[in-house]
């Protein structure tokens, strides 16, 4: 019995082992050719893509799209020192063509490295006098890279892409998803041999490109008039922004000093980090008597004052056990509140507020959104202003005339859009439309909302025109036009200059002037602020740049004069 089974079993094995060789039969043998040929031509490739980044545009009145970041194919000089023969020559030639250190190049000559990066982003001159020298062991190599043909105009609006080709600083950040190539993904077939069978795919997607509201020529004229500030007035920095007051849209954005987005490395080397923030969007200050009106728009609205409102000045005013003076120390007497922006009369703005109150001064701050984001498409930092809020009778004091309240300069450009705009407050906008697949899509800026009366609004420019026909800010007058602005010096913090200590220096300044025109049609709005010029007030600093960017403007646009 014991012998039956296991022979029983034994069949079994013979069995399979014989239907497992027929089978192994057929497929080498009978259908061999068959599978061999599927087998070259199934082997799938699959490789991720990604489309080029989203370029960047400004623009010109015309309508005309000028480049500010573009892609392109970019030169890089490298070296496999082992093959250089004379390391002392090459490196004094190279030196002299890159502009950098001959002795750090020969050190790194030596070091016998298979492989040295020498410097990447060649310009077209310096690929082309080095391939000339054609020296053995020194080559140039391109790839796709991004491109900033404006150099150092606008830098700190576009900002740059790190090695990663993430976006850092200024739009790049910004729009860092909407710039961003979309992936696709290549299939292919190939041979164990290599040979690509067949191929299909799925195609990356461009990121879109972005077109600006900023005029090139007027931002290239407040970048020159800055240049020229540093050149004249020896500023440590400054700004300008140039918004259209109806719509807010940003037509120029400067910043002094400026950086080369295409060599943003070597300001990153050197520790100047700090070059790559945009102050008008990212840096607190004390605005000073540019601030006025603010005070002014909230006691008018509330109906406590006019603009002929009478205090007499006695020079100064004490707040609790806090003396406040004039600017010199002046004492103005019997004056309207009209002539306290001529005059920017510290006292009077006391006065203004004290008419009103303390706590109807900060829900007028509020709504002007002193204390919250302005809302522009750019990295942006903001001020809630704790110290005020906590409603000491001196800070309120000193706020009203613009010290003791922190914000940033297109924060007070925003604040003051809301006197220029017949008391409808704007938010500020850099991009004007998205391009891609086709499509274009326009960004329409954010509708605003009423601050103050029109009555308000229109009282506050007259008060304005008057500033610059009859008082401080005289010198900004240009004929046949109606402007309306104010001046401002404001003192700096200790806190500020990184002091730990309480007040203010007296020895630096942050001096300034706003204003709009045509006053009573206005179709810009100017902001300059300089940072501790060499001059006494912004009468002598800010205010003849307001009046040289403005008489620009007027022509630039060709705008019609009010009178002859």
């Amino acid at each position: 019995m014991k012998n039956v089974k296991s022979n029983i079993i034994f069949a079994f094995i013979i069995l399979g082992a014989l239907a497992i060789l027929g089978r192994l039969f057929f497929l080498q043998v009978i259908e061999g050719d068959k599978y061999r040929a599927l087998a070259l031509g199934q082997t799938n490739v699959f490789k991720k893509v990604t489309g080029d980044r989203g370029e960047i545009f400004l623009s010109d009145k015309s309508g005309n799209a000028l480049p500010l970041a573009l892609n392109k194919y970019l030169y890089y000089l490298y070296s496999n020192p082992s093959e250089v023969e004379n390391k002392e020559e090459t490196a004094k030639k190279i030196s002299e063509i890159l502009k950098v250190d001959e002795a750090e190049l020969l050190n790194s000559f030596n070091a016998n490295n298979s492989y040295l990066k020498i410097k990447d982003k060649l310009s077209d001159e310096e690929y082309g006098k080095i391939k000339d020298l054609n020296i053995q062991g020194i080559y140039l190599g391109e790839k796709r890279g991004r491109y900033y043909p404006q150099g150092e105009l606008c830098s700190k609006v576009v900002g740059f892409i790190n090695t990663e080709e993430v976006g850092q600083y200024g739009l790049e950040r910004q729009y860092e998803s909407l710039l961003q190539g979309k992936q696709g993904v290549e299939k292919g077939t190939k041979t164990s041999e290599g040979e690509m069978l067949s191929f299909d795919s799925k195609q990356p997607e461009k990121g879109k490109d972005l077109v600006l509201s900023i005029d090139y020529n007027i931002q290239s004229k407040a970048e020159k008039l800055l240049t020229e500030a540093k050149k004249n007035l020896n500023i440590e920095g400054g700004e300008i922004i140039v918004m259209e007051p109806r719509t807010g849209r940003i037509i120029a954005l400067s910043d002094f000093p400026n950086f080369d987005p295409n060599n943003y490395i070597e300001y990153a080397k050197a520790g100047k980090m700090s070059i790559f923030q945009n102050s008008a969007t990212e840096k607190l200050f004390e605005p000073g008597s540019i601030f006025k009106p603010i005070t002014m728009a909230a006691a008018l609205n509330e109906g406590k004052i006019t603009p002929d409102t009478e205090y007499t000045d006695e020079g100064f005013v004490k707040i609790d056990d806090v003396i406040i003076q004039n600017f010199g120390q002046k004492i103005y007497g019997l004056k309207t509140m009209t002539q306290v922006l001529e005059n920017s009369i510290n006292t009077g703005a006391v006065f203004a507020l004290s008419q009103m109150g303390n706590e109807t001064f900060l829900k007028y701050l509020e709504k002007f959104k002193i204390f919250t984001s302005s809302g522009i498409d750019l990295p942006e930092t903001y001020s809630q202003n704790r110290e005020l809020k906590k409603g000491y009778r001196p800070n309120f004091a000193a706020a009203s005339f613009g010290q003791s309240i922190e914000m940033t300069p297109i924060k007070m450009l925003q604040a003051f859009s809301v006197i220029a705009n017949n008391g409808i407050i704007v938010y500020p906008q850099v991009v004007d439309k998205t391009v891609g697949n086709g499509t274009e899509e326009i960004i329409n800026p954010k509708s605003g909302e009423r601050i103050i009366s029109v009555e308000t609004a229109k009282d506050l420019t007259g008060m304005l025109v008057s500033a610059i026909n009859n008082g401080f800010s005289r010198k900004a007058k240009i004929n046949g036009y109606y402007l309306a602005g104010k001046t401002g010096t404001a003192q700096v913090s200790y806190t500020s200059l990184g002091i730990n200590k309480k007040g203010y220096s007296d020895e630096v300044t942050q001096q300034s002037f706003i204003g709009f025109g045509p006053a009573y049609n206005p179709k810009f709005l100017i902001l300059i602020t300089l940072n501790n010029p060499e001059a006494l007030t912004a009468e002598y600093s800010a205010l003849p740049i307001f009046r040289e960017l403005a008489k620009y403007i007027i022509d630039y646009y060709e705008i019609p004069p009010d009178f002859e």
